[in-house]
């Protein structure tokens, strides 16, 4: 497959990388994590100023008719700056509406969540209690569980909408390390669901914005890390050398260049796969999401390693990064998981 932006894609992604560079900085992501874990000022520009959360969604309903390429070129430069935003319910839910929801359901939500008047979690339930559309139980590690205003769940049998103001519905939050991202539980006692029109439409569409948007994310993420450990390798003297002038340290940052030119690869070639409908997207969507969390995790913890003492303080932004790379090697599958999916569409039984 062969692949280059168009000139579109190119302007947004530079519109994106300078909005999120001026606006999404260390000292508003760090008030966005005291608060709820999302910079609420950030996202209303994000939403109403520049209209990027409608870009993978249709036209008819608010968005701007794009697909999970221009999408991952914003999800690419808000994990860049490991910005406090809800973007992967715009991934997750949103989309699982746009695909599989009635035209009654999309006309109700999607301008909503197109304008940043509500935002949208979405997880997969796992010994939930469903009798019809009524649901019972608790469902764990939600992002931005305690921000949202609706939920999408589904398993595999169904997907449903769930309102957070629902008779029955509760939510408890949770301290964890990623607090740019936080998690909640969801718990549902007896609540009455809205089924979605096509539930395998809304199932295979939210994990592939889930799985694209991690993985752009974490390219993104890897990326800056480079950059700015090679701008402090340049800054940073010992011996009276520059440290990135040593052998050994410019090795570390050769890997984590090789890796990355790899997950950028894997993240588009994803993104492409999806929006053309290709019978290579399942595998492309699972090997990005392994690929990309794993070099992430890589690139963040030599950030640490090689900016030395200073790189380990909470004055530093590299433990952002840290923190971030290591919640999305967890979210929606781990690497394990994802490579028994690629084994398994490769070698089929034989996996």
């Amino acid at each position: 497959m062969e692949f280059a932006f168009t000139d579109e894609q190119v302007m947004i992604a530079e519109t994106v990388q300078a909005f999120f560079k001026d606006n999404a900085t260390s000292e508003r992501t760090r008030a966005a994590m005291k608060a709820d874990g999302i910079d609420r000022e950030l996202w209303a520009s994000f939403c109403t100023e520049l209209g990027l959360a409608g870009v993978g969604l249709p036209e008819d309903f608010g968005g701007a008719g794009l697909g999970m390429v221009e999408f991952a070129i914003i999800a690419e430069a808000a994990g860049a700056q490991v910005a406090a935003l809800p973007l992967l319910g715009l991934a997750t839910a949103a989309q699982a509406i746009a695909a599989g929801g009635s035209e009654e359901q999309k006309a109700e939500w999607l301008p909503k969540l197109v304008s940043g008047e509500a935002i949208a979690a979405a997880q997969s339930i796992y010994g939930l209690s469903v009798s019809g559309n009524t649901l019972t139980g608790d469902v764990q590690f939600v992002p931005h569980g305690a921000s949202a205003d609706v939920f999408v769940l589904i398993n595999a049998d169904g997907a449903w909408i769930v309102r957070k103001d629902a008779p029955g519905v509760s939510v408890t939050t949770h301290t964890t390390m990623d607090q740019t991202r936080p998690l909640a539980t969801v718990s549902l006692a007896g609540v009455a669901a809205e089924p979605l029109a096509d539930a395998g439409a809304a199932r295979d569409a939210l994990h592939n914005g889930a799985w694209i948007c991690l993985s752009a994310e974490a390219l993104g993420g890897a990326q800056e890390a480079l950059n700015r450990t090679v701008a402090y390798s340049l800054e940073r003297v010992q011996f009276g050398r520059q440290i990135g002038s040593y052998q050994a340290y410019k090795h570390r940052l050769a890997d984590m260049l090789v890796d990355i030119e790899q997950a950028r690869s894997a993240v588009y070639w994803a993104a492409c796969a999806v929006d053309e409908g290709s019978d290579e997207a399942r595998l492309a969507v699972h090997s990005a999401k392994s690929f990309c969390a794993d070099t992430y995790f890589m690139c963040a913890g030599n950030m640490i390693q090689l900016h030395g003492g200073i790189g380990f303080t909470w004055e530093h932004d590299a433990h952002l990064f840290f923190k971030r790379a290591r919640s999305i090697l967890s979210m929606y599958g781990n690497g394990d998981w994802h490579r028994e999916q690629v084994a398994a569409l490769i070698m089929g039984e034989a996996a």
